[in-house]
This record gives C-alpha cells, structure tokens and sequence, in this order.
C-alpha cells in the first residue's frame, strides 16, 4: 500500500471529452496504491456538474485530491468545498474566484485561433473535428485525436457564463499544471489563473490533451499533492 498521507484522487474531465481520457493517470496512480474515482459530467450546466462531483466526493472514505481539466477547473473550483476534499490539481484548467463565471478568465487575454467551436441550434457546442488535432490534441497520434473528435461529449455553451459561489482554492492548497502548447487558452491566462490561486505550478511540453499525453507527469503532480496537502 503507498505510504501517501492521502489515498484517494477524484478526477473531473473538461469539455468536448469524457472520464476514459484519464485512463494512463488512472492506471499510473493505481500502480502507486492510490484509489481513484472518476466524475463523468453531463456538461449541460454548472450545477449538474457540480452534483455530479459532489456525488463521487461523498463516496470517499477519507480525504481527497480534487483534480479538474480545462473546464472540470471551474467544476472543482466550486466542489472543492466539500469536507472531503484536502486539495486541488488544476491540470490547464480554469480557476475562477467566487462570483466570476469561467467567461470572465479569458477578458483581457490573446484569443485562440486553432480552439475552433461549432455551435449547435439548441446552444451545445463541439470542437470543429477539421481543428480538432491541432486545437485539442496536438501531441497525440493523428488515430488517437480522431477518435477524440469522433467520442466528444457537447457542452452546453452556457455553461462559460455560469458564476462560481464558492471558490475552494482560497482554503484549501492548489497545484496546477499547464501544458505550453496548449491552443485551447492564451498561455497567459493559464499562468495567471494559477497564480492568483496561489497554485504550486509545474508546467510540460504539451497540447490541451496533456491529460492523456503528459499522463506521467498529471500523475506525479497529483502524488505531491497527496504528500503535501494536508501538512
């Protein structure tokens, strides 16, 4: 069994994805004796999401590190409240304060040219599949990023000018990891999300899919956590 202070990671997948693409963290942190439970969010608004987490999290037999991905940031963000939760991963995720919506993160920074979004008649959005490599998974095999496009979970548009209540990370220790070649966010915004939550930053060569590809490292960052936060 792993000598960790903390053994239990909740994992929380982004937008335009599901859980299964944490399946290389997943296996590495079980190797290590951790337990991991993974949210599969509905995506269709901040609260069902929000419920979603909130459900695994109490499932927990002790404390837990809350990991989000891109827009599952903002889910744990406001989940990360629950008693359960000892500390945050945010893993190039949005990270807003309380009463700011994930909307609000992107003002002021560069716009993203290659993250290119159709919008559905009903207001759900996908991740143009023609974009899809480049935007979403550049480091991935061009087999693996199409079946990416081809499995993508809709979000409901929405969902970006929803508010936080709560913001965990001004309680609870925060990690962030941020790939550099991310094209779903200005590098920027990502640095200084990270920042003003005060986040222990680790960053790695690697697209928005750095949750599959830098599993590795996703895994270790999460390892520290589970030494660290409860210091």
């Amino acid at each position: 069994m792993t000598e960790q202070n903390i053994t239990n990671v909740v994992l929380v997948h982004g937008a335009f994805a599901d859980g299964s693409g944490w399946r290389g963290v997943y296996d590495l942190l079980t190797a290590r004796g951790f337990r991991v439970s993974i949210v599969q969010n509905p995506l269709t608004s901040l609260e069902a999401d929000v419920t979603a987490t909130t459900r695994v999290l109490d499932s927990q037999d002790g404390p837990v590190i809350l990991v989000g991905h891109s827009w599952g940031g903002t889910v744990i963000t406001e989940a990360g409240i629950h008693p359960n939760v000892a500390g945050l991963v945010y893993v190039s995720a949005i990270a807003p304060d309380a009463g700011e919506s994930s909307g609000q993160q992107y003002e002021g920074f560069a716009s993203t040219p290659e993250f290119v979004i159709d919008v559905t008649e009903d207001g759900y959005g996908y991740l143009n599949r023609d974009a899809f490599h480049a935007g979403f998974a550049a480091d991935l095999s061009a087999e693996d990023a199409a079946f990416l496009a081809d499995s993508q979970v809709p979000v409901a548009m929405s969902v970006f000018g929803e508010a936080v209540t709560n913001a965990a990370w001004r309680d609870k220790p925060s990690w962030a990891v941020i790939a550099t070649e991310d094209k779903a966010f200005d590098q920027a915004m990502l640095q200084h999300m990270a920042s003003r939550i005060g986040a222990e930053i680790t960053t790695v060569p690697g697209s928005h899919a750095l949750f599959i590809s830098q599993a590795e490292t996703v895994a270790d960052v999460i390892a520290t956590a589970a030494r660290n936060a409860q210091r």
